[in-house]
């Protein structure tokens, strides 16, 4: 006899109610109930890219805010100055430090190949006369990274142990890095000079404002990822 339960109810005897099949009990494989689909995790790659974008943005506007509004420099003595050239208000601000006697020494560094002493000084209205002996001038440097070399020559021919860097808010955390890569024996006090472009009335509206700081940002993580060397100027590739 066929097994066939459909069969089986056509073949019933006239005036015999046919009995339909047997329902498998509840529990069994037949009747299971099967288990719901695992959840698809995020994959994680498409995460990190997420992640990266915030800490980058995250850094831009602490990076942003510690240039428009450094912090008051750090008091104290410090063996040497070195101003890493770029503006006469650095330069300025070296002479005045050392004329209170916050250092005896005074470098200028990357200044250019055809300026002394006297030009300097005059561009930011200052008598040299006084600090003679006590200022050296760098030619060398053409970048940043040179600059963090020629302060450590400087440093190691004196010899010192501290120095204070004097340098544009914007510029600061790229010399730093690229000056402790040079010097990490030596105790370095950061000096950070208000640029005057950020200080302008409506400044942040102006979009060539923006191009220096995000450039400088992005300068100041290829120096923090060991890419400044990757691009070495003429001048200090002919002095090396």
């Amino acid at each position: 006899m066929s097994g066939d339960p459909a069969r089986a109810y056509s073949a019933a005897p006239a005036g015999v109610t046919p009995s339909a099949p047997a329902l498998a009990a509840p529990g069994t494989a037949a009747n299971a109930t099967p288990p719901p689909a695992p959840r698809r995790r995020r994959p994680l790659r498409a995460t990190v890219p997420l992640v990266v974008l915030v800490a980058l943005l995250v850094g831009f506007a602490a990076f942003v805010q510690a240039a428009i509004d450094p912090a008051p420099p750090v008091p104290g003595e410090t063996d040497g100055i070195v101003v890493l050239t770029g503006g006469s208000e650095r330069v300025a601000t070296g002479f005045r430090l050392l004329a209170e006697g916050q250092a005896r020494r005074l470098l200028i560094s990357g200044a250019h190949p055809e300026s002394g002493l006297a030009e300097i000084a005059a561009a930011a209205g200052i008598d040299p006369a006084p600090f003679a002996g006590r200022v050296a001038v760098g030619h060398a440097a053409a970048s940043t990274r040179g600059n963090a070399v020629e302060a450590a020559a400087w440093a190691r021919a004196e010899p010192m142990r501290s120095l204070r860097i004097v340098t544009a808010g914007y510029h600061m955390p790229r010399a730093m890095v690229e000056l402790r890569r040079a010097m990490p024996g030596l105790r370095l006090v950061e000096h950070r000079v208000p640029s005057a472009a950020l200080r302008a009335p409506g400044a942040l509206w102006r979009p060539q404002v923006w191009a220096l700081l995000a450039g400088e940002y992005a300068r100041y993580l290829g120096a923090w990822a060991g890419l400044s060397g990757a691009f070495v100027p003429r001048r200090e590739s002919h002095a090396t």
